[in-house]
């Protein structure tokens, strides 16, 4: 059976293995077991709305007893990081240059990253201040190379604002003792950078807290499935993010017969297999191919009973 008993759990894994299906399964499985739990989506290809069979967007909706769901449009979001850093440098630029500054960072909205770092400030968010509203954090999160990505942002971007800060420090300490006959001068970048590196570090903490927080990839039985999982948990393992269980999902049914399937389940046997002596650290946790789309509350209950 999957241990759920964790604050935060990250489902990943490659596209199209089943990712929003098992944490929407994990979700409601928490939820039944009486946690008050919280489902999100970061993958922009969202479909928890369509599994709850209802509109759920970027507002938290209730779409069961317990069961919380909430979609992140990285449009939106970058939208919305975007004004917040105008809002941050009002009053630090001249004026007579903001309408200029505020061209690039509408320009910088389109740029490589612009919503990966949108997405990562909400994800901080979520983290930090909605861990003492949910039992449960349950995270859908896109493909792998995203969510490597977005994972390990909060040691990057760590590093790179402590660089910043010194040398912002070393300036204001130079700027003091020629211009300034030696009295502190206020500085709200410094003080900008400072709160966000607080945040980055409280959020590091989060993530590598094994106690309350929990990584699960999801992977088929199939050669390139199981490539990306192992390069995908070496990577993290680089971080200290230790993905403990993994979900090897649609494993053919017994009940499935014919020459084909037989053929099928032939070949299926040898990747169980690389994946059994491939991940000999990890916990598997085995769910069968389902004759029908997991699309209904009914069928999440029923793929629970596997986890």
């Amino acid at each position: 059976m999957l241990d759920i008993n964790k604050k935060i759990l990250f489902i990943g894994g490659k596209g199209g293995v089943g990712k929003s299906t098992s944490a929407a399964t994990i979700a409601w499985k928490a939820a039944k077991e009486g946690y008050k739990t919280l489902l999100i989506s970061t993958d922009p290809a969202h479909n928890i709305g369509d599994i709850f069979e209802q509109k759920i967007g970027g507002k938290t909706e209730q779409v069961a007893e317990n069961l919380f769901a909430l979609e992140i449009d990285p449009d939106i979001e970058t939208e919305k990081y975007i004004r917040g850093v105008k809002e941050n440098i009002k009053g630090i630029v001249q004026s007579s240059m903001m309408e200029e500054v505020n061209r690039q960072l509408d320009t910088a909205k389109a740029s490589p990253g612009a919503d990966e770092a949108a997405m990562f400030d909400k994800l901080i968010a979520i983290i930090l201040e909605e861990r003492d509203n949910f039992d449960r954090i349950v995270f859908d999160t896109a493909p792998t190379g995203h969510t490597i990505r977005l994972l390990t942002l909060p040691e990057l971007m760590g590093i790179w604002i402590e660089g910043l800060l010194q040398k912002r420090q070393k300036t204001n300490e130079n700027y003091t003792q020629l211009l300034n006959d030696g009295e502190p001068i206020e500085d709200p970048i410094y003080n900008v950078l400072k709160e966000r590196k607080e945040r980055f570090s409280e959020a590091r903490k989060v993530l590598l807290d094994h106690q309350q927080t929990g990584f699960i990839f999801v992977l088929n039985p199939e050669r390139l499935s199981i490539l990306e999982t192992k390069k995908a948990i070496k990577l993290l393992d680089n971080y200290h993010l230790h993905v403990k269980t993994l979900i090897v999902n649609k494993i053919l049914p017994k009940e499935a017969d014919g020459a084909f399937f037989e053929k099928r389940k032939e070949h299926e046997k040898t990747y169980v297999s690389m994946i059994e002596d491939t991940f000999q650290s990890q916990k598997l946790v085995y769910v069968p191919l389902f004759s029908e789309d997991v699309t209904s509350k009914q069928q999440l209950e029923n793929m629970s009973l596997y986890y």
